[in-house]
């Protein structure tokens, strides 16, 4: 029975034991960019943590599963750099806590993983990845042609953005007075390889212009150019609105016109009239008509 108690005693200070080691090892943080620049340099971070009285055997780095370097701190030297593809690694510059990458090329994109390892006699081991993808970005923002320097209310516009040349390809968008373009007005996007594998995008918008376009002022149009978070440039144009002509209908407006002015005229002319009228219509009052006037003469 003594036997059996110490057994068991053994067997939960064991557990005890192991718990205790397994917790004391922690990857507290992983730092991979998700995106690099070609030609640039990159840092990766595996930040962890150990216990008072632990002591860590190996830091390990792998690119799609295959080791390129390793710090383990008893060596001499402590760091070893592993042949891989699309991988240089600036030795002068990288730790157990971190590794500096570069230049950086297309085939350096992939999944990279960091892991740790404590001493023995456990050799317990924490690890974790990241994707990076290498990018080359366009050495200008998106340019827009095709807009006219003024448009009439019913004009088609028709206008193309295209963006510089990149890898991958930049995604393009339009906005109509800030406005993000209806898509059943895109044209595209079009997508074009270069001779250097680089990617040239276009996408058109085509739409007629309507009041609520000068509601605000000019015709605002905005093209944006991004790829992923490291690039995001736009261009914008602005349009002034002509107004459409106007035709005065000179003939509708003499008919209706009816001023105070126009009264007292038509006023006088026709009581002139009557006046006339009222000494030729009788002939008695033309006889003494003429006799005043041969007086008058004489």
């Amino acid at each position: 029975m003594d036997t059996l108690r110490l057994v068991l005693y053994l067997h939960v200070y064991i557990v005890f034991v192991f718990e205790v080691r397994v917790s004391s090892l922690r990857l507290v943080e992983l730092r991979i960019p998700t995106h690099s620049v070609h030609n640039s340099w990159a840092r990766l971070e595996c930040k962890y943590e150990l216990d008072p009285g632990e002591a860590l055997y190996s830091v390990k780095w792998y690119k799609d599963g295959n080791e390129f370097y390793r710090y383990v701190p008893r060596d001499n030297p402590p760091t070893q750099v592993f042949d891989c593809h699309g991988v240089t690694v600036d030795l002068s510059n990288s730790t157990n806590a971190s590794i500096v990458l570069g230049p950086m090329m297309f085939t350096s994109s992939g999944r990279y993983r960091c892991e740790v390892s404590g001493e023995a006699p456990l050799f317990r081991t924490v690890s974790d990845h990241g994707d990076l993808a290498v990018v080359a970005l366009p050495d200008k923002g998106p340019v827009i042609v095709g807009s006219k320097p003024r448009y009439q209310i019913g004009d088609a516009v028709s206008v193309n953005c295209t963006s510089s040349q990149s890898k991958p390809a930049a995604k393009l968008s339009w906005f109509v007075n800030g406005d993000p373009a209806n898509p059943a007005l895109l044209k595209g996007p079009y997508v074009m390889e270069t001779e250097d594998e680089m990617e040239v995008t276009s996408l058109g918008l085509e739409f007629k212009v309507r009041p609520k376009h000068f509601r605000k002022g000019d015709l605002k149009l905005k093209c944006l150019a991004t790829i992923a978070a490291v690039y995001w440039k736009s261009n914008e144009e602005s349009v002034q609105g002509e107004r459409q002509k106007s035709y005065t209908k000179t003939r509708e407006v003499a008919s209706t016109s009816n001023s105070r002015a126009d009264r007292v005229q038509a006023s006088s002319v026709s009581k002139g009239v009557s006046s006339a009228s009222w000494i030729f219509h009788s002939p008695g009052r033309l006889w003494i008509l003429t006799l005043l006037i041969t007086l008058h003469g004489s």
